[in-house]
């Protein structure tokens, strides 16, 4: 990557404000989920080793500039701890002096947490004079929150502005993996694309589109395209006002000569439930009164197929409602076929992790990012205001 990277910082002895993204599930103060947090520790690591003294900042929820107890990072603290094997002090604040206080008594290879930087109103508004006493307590910056780095925000992009930034591990990873795949990858080319809404994922479709050799469509969304092809689909969940749009979609594949893949067969039930009797159809089985909840077992066996001859596969989405045991055969299917691809699988956040983490196969993907907006949009081939804000490389030392 062209951004300055953290192995390029002289940092011993130097206060580094740190991006990173714990905005992880709780349950009470129990984290139910500690993936976030786990992935920023080889930077955090990597800065305490050679002297640096770190200082953490996070969002967790969405607190809209109030101050939330329940949305507070202290339950991240002992978690962090225990990760890094050492004691994380913190601070109930993200500026003031009692945050210039805590960080002046840090020693080179100590680290500060502070409190959620969302509980100011200026942080989501990317306020310069906020991001400015964010500057102020350090000497260098670096964001390996990827999570975030599709949001502008006074810690993603304003306090860029005042000090040497650069990108951690993380964030390093996210932008050279995926990037990678987008402009050079190893052919054949697949991607898979689920969820519910053909809305959500419109610019990701067109972007994909003119970079693969074929697209797998499942959940929720393929039944969209399947009625702008005729197809009648009872109670399943369909955006007609986007059939217009999937038409259009269905035609730039054809026009570029692309594989554009679509359901042959589906799952479907009467009610959207667990235990819900449910039976596999083709296309033009579904009844008046039933929905499509999964992909059918053919639909299955030829993306299986098209899976299995593919050297760079890209997933965002699940197939079916795969919460729920009975409609996860297809996302299970498509996860196996993914986990014994012999070359680069990507997994492009939000559902599709958990999916993948759900089947036990998260240990088998090349790379299985963090960030689910930020994914979508960098899938879009959208610029990232996070990562845009990062100093160029140079090739000298900060």
């Amino acid at each position: 990557m062209d951004k300055l990277t953290v192995r390029d910082l002289c940092v011993k002895g130097k206060r580094v404000f740190v991006r990173v993204d714990f905005n992880v599930p709780l349950s009470g103060e129990a984290i139910t989920d500690d993936t976030r947090i786990r992935a920023a520790i080889p930077t955090i690591q990597d800065l305490l080793g050679r002297g640096a003294r770190v200082i953490l900042a996070s969002h967790l929820g969405r607190p809209k500039g109030e101050v939330v107890p329940s949305m507070s990072l202290g339950p991240v603290r002992a978690r962090l701890s225990e990760l890094l094997g050492k004691d994380v002090a913190f601070v109930g604040e993200s500026i003031g002096p009692n945050v210039e206080a805590a960080i002046a008594k840090l020693e080179d290879g100590q680290v500060l947490l502070l409190e959620n930087v969302r509980f100011h109103k200026g942080e989501e508004k990317n306020d310069i004079e906020l991001a400015k006493q964010f500057a102020a307590l350090a000497d260098l910056y670096v964001n390996d929150a990827f999570g975030a780095a599709h949001r502008a925000h006074a810690t993603t992009e304003g306090i860029a502005r005042f000090l040497p930034a650069a990108a951690g591990f993380l964030m390093e990873k996210e932008i050279s993996v995926m990037g990678d795949a987008l402009s050079d990858p190893k052919r054949p080319f697949t991607a898979i694309i689920g969820g519910a809404k053909v809305s959500d994922k419109i610019k990701v479709i067109e972007n994909l589109l003119e970079k693969v050799d074929r697209l797998l469509i499942g959940g929720g969304m393929a039944n969209t395209f399947l009625m702008a092809e005729g197809y009648e689909l009872g109670k399943s969940l369909v955006e007609a006002d986007q059939l217009d749009t999937a038409r259009k979609l269905l035609q730039q594949a054809e026009d570029s000569g692309k594989a554009l893949l679509l359901p042959v067969d589906l799952v479907v039930a009467e009610q959207f439930a667990a235990d819900a009797p449910n039976r596999v159809t083709d296309l033009r089985g579904v009844k008046p009164q039933e929905m499509a909840l999964d992909i059918g077992p053919e639909t299955r066996r030829q993306y299986t197929e098209a899976i299995s001859t593919s050297q760079t596969v890209i997933w965002n989405g699940p197939m079916g409602v795969f919460e729920m045991d009975a409609f996860a055969h297809g996302t299970n299917a498509v996860a196996q076929a993914v986990a014994e691809v012999k070359g680069t699988t990507i997994i492009g956040g939000g559902d599709s992790v958990a999916a993948i983490e759900k089947a036990g196969l998260a240990y088998r993907m090349t790379h299985i990012s963090t960030g689910g907006g930020a994914s979508l949009e960098f899938l879009e081939g959208r610029k990232l205001p996070g990562v845009e804000a990062l100093s160029p490389k140079d090739g000298g030392n900060r």
